[in-house]
């Protein structure tokens, strides 16, 4: 087994486990702050907590590996993660909701940990195939994301025989998901991808991809961090919209993992997409798609509607996040990188930090209905973005071709 296979098996391993733990907050985090605080406007804490936690972790992620390495880095966030989850069943027992926002802080270094290992596909792959090597990655949070929702009624029934409120069930899971997660890349990932790649030949490290473009760095930040505030910001809200309209806890785990399969499952054919047509076309793509999904979301409340809403909301996001990962890997030096990662990933935390409080607070001012359209209109603001250099690309491919004019007085 080369060294890119063994480490994209290893990564695929550890995001499966690591997609349960994912999971976790994003289907009861909410319900969890609700059912504590006794406050919908308050519902959307969580989720700007575990982002906000998310920004400090990919800091410290990104500053580890780019010292001492892919594994150990990965690894620790993982761990923090899983302390995180402990956290939050402890203040879940003891009712602190002090103690519940500084465990759902640290627990967000999981959700950032999550995010970071895409890169890590991306450091010994091939040139022209980075995209997809990111892609492989992401798609292995698939299973434990669909997994880990639908197991919110069981974990659940769990922690109450343990004493836990019931919707503290599922972060007893995403503890032990992130916990196993830690333990494999520990112990597997093993060449280091981001030390082996700077042992490469310099050739083959620093070789630009098919989704290298100029000013690609800020491009592919912006994208990312529009396409994470709206998907944060419906996405939070929208077990909350659910149970307000008599659906239960079932109901909005079967939506969130619908949701989370479709923020992973298509990350195959996304990152060919990208490999194929360039980053920037996909990064378009995710605008409208984005928009479909408010438009739909804001709908009604109905299980199937918001099921396509949320599945068009998880697709929109996996086109932004592959397309601006591509866009960044392509755009930074290979001995920065990850410190450079990190960093980007901060602005993508804060963005979804931003989507979550905001979230609560304008649905219980205008509705669900509103935050989804407007969310979906935002979207949009990556088409200036990633419009101008298609049209710059196109202008100069012409630009280099001989006119049939030049072409036929040389012959």
């Amino acid at each position: 087994m080369n060294a890119q296979r063994r480490v994209l098996t290893v990564l695929v391993v550890s995001q499966v486990l690591s997609g349960a733990g994912l999971a976790a907050g994003i289907t009861v985090g909410a319900l969890l702050a609700e059912e504590m605080l006794g406050s919908t406007s308050l519902a959307g804490v969580p989720t700007a907590l575990f982002t906000a936690g998310s920004a400090l972790a990919a800091v410290a992620v990104g500053r580890i590996s780019n010292r001492r390495g892919r594994r150990p880095g990965l690894a620790l966030g993982y761990l923090a993660g899983a302390l995180g989850s402990l956290g939050v069943l402890v203040a879940a027992v003891t009712g602190s909701a002090a103690l519940l926002f500084v465990a759902l802080f640290v627990y967000g270094a999981g959700t950032a940990t999550n995010l970071q290992a895409r890169y890590a596909g991306a450091d010994l792959a091939a040139p022209g195939r980075r995209a997809r090597a990111v892609s492989t990655v992401l798609v292995a949070t698939t299973l434990g994301g669909v997994v880990g929702p639908n197991l919110a009624a069981p974990t659940g029934a769990l922690a109450a025989s343990l004493g836990a409120p019931a919707l503290a069930g599922p972060f007893l899971l995403g503890g032990t998901a992130y916990g196993l997660a830690a333990l494999v890349l520990f112990v597997g990932l093993r060449p280091d991808p981001l030390l082996a790649a700077r042992s490469a030949p310099v050739e083959a490290a620093v070789a630009p991809g098919p989704a290298a473009v100029r000013g690609g760095l800020p491009l592919g930040v912006t994208v990312m961090v529009v396409t994470q505030l709206v998907m944060v910001a419906i996405m939070t809200m929208t077990p909350v919209h659910l149970v307000d309209h008599g659906h239960g806890a079932g109901a909005a785990g079967l939506v969130i993992a619908v949701h989370v399969a479709a923020m992973y499952l298509p990350s195959p054919v996304t990152g060919w997409l990208v490999d194929r047509f360039g980053a920037l076309a996909v990064a378009v793509a995710s605008g409208g798609t984005l928009l479909a999904s408010g438009l739909v979301a804001a709908a009604g409340p109905s299980v199937a509607g918001l099921s396509v809403a949320l599945a068009l909301l998880g697709l929109g996001w996996n086109f932004g996040l592959v397309a601006g990962t591509a866009l960044i890997t392509d755009a930074v030096p290979l001995a920065v990188r990850a410190k450079v990662q990190g960093l980007v990933d901060v602005s993508i935390a804060v963005s979804g930090t931003a989507g979550g409080l905001a979230s609560g607070v304008v649905v219980a001012a205008v509705g669900f209905g509103w935050l989804a359209l407007v969310c979906g209109v935002l979207a949009l603001a990556i088409l200036p973005v990633a419009l101008p250099p298609i049209a710059r690309g196109r202008a100069t491919a012409q630009e280099g071709r001989p006119s049939r004019e030049r072409r036929a007085a040389s012959r």
